[in-house]
């Protein structure tokens, strides 16, 4: 069955200048395109659009989901099982903090009690879980499966406490590193110490012991150049915050 841009539009719950701007950027072509102008897409488009549709879901940019869908090993229904297995942990962490306010509500009740570690175990999970998700791939291939896996154990097994002073710590470090910006100094006094607070962050989230100025310095280049980490740190401090605290670190680190 051939569409046109309205009805494709209409199939999808997209709107038409949506499907105009895929076709721009060379994400989605149509499958022709009249003497009229009017573009008709195919089966293919369709299916594409869908494969568009779950990426843009998971929050991937356009860029991205453009060079994933070129690449000349892509395959869609790999990428489906990936969709599905990402959808799956969604619900489990969905059924786990579900399960928290159950209990939440019932300690408040005076039903049962509840410890404070049970208290925050679903962000937790969540966390540990959205980290995987994410960037799992590129931090196993930077720091080995071990090195992964003792992280996120130390995280599930962290108690309020630390969670608490890892909290703070990432907000000190906002407020430094949007100081130093304006600064526009990543080698001052202040980007320093935003790095030296930093460490003492990912130290409370590492194997112990895994820490190095080298592994440090490396994650600073891995905030600068994949788009979820970039996206993170600009969103949360400002632009070019990634590019910032990546030559804030090159200098921590010598």
């Amino acid at each position: 069955m051939k569409y046109t841009v309205q009805k494709l539009a209409r199939l999808a719950g997209v709107s038409t200048r949506t499907l105009r701007y895929y076709d721009a950027v060379g994400l989605l072509r149509p499958m022709s395109v009249g003497e009229n102008g009017y573009r008709l897409y195919g089966q293919a488009q369709v299916d594409a659009l869908q494969q568009i549709l779950f990426y843009r879901a998971q929050g991937i940019q356009l860029r991205k989901i453009k060079e994933i869908m070129a690449a000349p090993d892509y395959d869609r229904v790999r990428a489906l099982e990936e969709h599905l297995l990402s959808l799956q942990r969604q619900k489990e962490q969905v059924d786990r903090m579900i399960g928290t306010i159950r209990q939440t509500i019932r300690s408040m009740k005076g039903e049962i009690r509840m410890s404070d570690q049970e208290k925050f175990e679903g962000f937790k999970k969540r966390l540990a879980e959205e980290n995987e998700v994410k960037y799992g791939k590129e931090i196993r291939t930077r720091y080995g499966d071990d090195a992964v896996d003792a992280s996120a154990v130390k995280l599930r097994e962290m108690d309020e406490e630390t969670w608490k002073q890892a909290e703070e710590l990432r907000r000190k470090i906002d407020e430094l590193l949007q100081a130093a910006m304006r600064e526009n100094d990543p080698c001052g006094k202040t980007a320093q110490q935003a790095c030296a607070l930093h460490e003492q962050w990912i130290k409370l989230f590492w194997k112990d012991g895994a820490y190095s100025k080298a592994a440090h310095r490396g994650l600073g280049r891995m905030y600068e150049t994949d788009d979820r980490f970039r996206a993170y740190y600009e969103g949360a401090i400002g632009p070019g915050a990634a590019q910032f605290l990546c030559r804030a670190l090159e200098e921590y680190t010598k």
